[in-house]
């Protein structure tokens, strides 16, 4: 650890600093920075552009934390002591190793803003109270290894921001439709084929006449049907999955127990290549 990081954390001990900024200093271990998890004032602590590969669970003892930035280091594995920072709102795990979430992360039920793009994730990686954040706005899953979520995922009802480009996903769940104060949903470059109808209400809420409202489906494999409304716009996607035709289109399409298209080997790649 460089002296300067170690001058920083005891000016920020001495001083009662309630933000300090340890980006891109080279750390690999939280636990050679002494004092830093006995920082009890900090309001933002952000460690990202390192070679971190863990949290140590010491660190839910920063019991005032709102915000915590990890993004861009080499973590597997995150501490279920997360659970204990009741006041963290915003939490970016971006780009690291993470394929799977304790525990812990599903009691932090004050979380607003979770990011956990560019990881190794996939629906089994979720903890089973992984619903229980019910104040979260924005969840940031894309660049991951999901083919399905769990059901559970419409019961974060508070969610405005959806991101979910660029997994393998081959269906979503009905409940997505009860997200129904989406303003944003990003759905390109997965395997998707079809859209469930019950999204009909959640896609009716959209406005595409208002700059922050987005819907993003490019880069699946949709059947034609649907293609051909999602070339024309939104707007005709949320019409089109409201019709019954639609829905015999659908429910066909489904019990014809149809195979899944291909992975993408250039996802594949992509994968491989965040793991070195």
């Amino acid at each position: 650890m460089s002296k300067s990081v170690r001058k920083l954390v005891e000016e920020s001990k001495e001083q009662g600093y309630t933000e300090i900024d340890l980006g891109d200093k080279g750390l690999s271990k939280i636990a050679d920075i002494p004092g830093l998890t006995q920082l009890r004032n900090l309001v933002r602590l952000t460690l990202s552009h390192n070679r971190l590969t863990t949290l140590p669970e010491s660190i839910g003892g920063l019991e005032n934390l709102e915000y915590l930035n990890v993004f861009h280091n080499h973590i597997e594995e995150l501490p279920m002591s997360l659970g204990s920072l009741k006041k963290l709102r915003h939490f970016n795990a971006a780009v690291n190793r993470l394929s799977s979430l304790p525990r812990g992360l599903g009691t932090a039920s004050g979380l607003e803003i979770l990011d956990l793009t560019y990881n190794n994730l996939q629906r089994e990686s979720l903890p089973g109270n992984f619903s229980v954040m019910k104040q979260l706005r924005a969840l940031y899953l894309g660049d991951n290894d999901f083919e399905t979520l769990p059901e559970e995922i419409g019961e974060l009802r508070n969610l405005q921001v959806l991101v979910l480009r660029d997994n393998d996903l081959i269906a979503l769940p009905k409940t997505i439709g009860n997200l129904t104060r989406l303003k944003e949903l990003h759905l390109q470059n997965n395997r998707l084929t079809t859209l469930p109808p019950e999204m009909d209400f959640l896609l009716g809420e959209l406005d595409m006449a208002n700059p922050r409202h987005v819907f993003k489906a490019d880069g699946n494999a949709w059947i034609q049907q649907l293609e051909d409304q999602i070339v024309l716009g939104p707007s005709h996607v949320f019409e089109y999955i409201k019709t019954d035709g639609y829905k015999s289109v659908y429910e066909r399409h489904i019990d014809s127990g149809a195979v899944p298209p291909p992975k993408k080997d250039k996802e594949k790649n992509a994968k491989r290549s965040r793991k070195k």
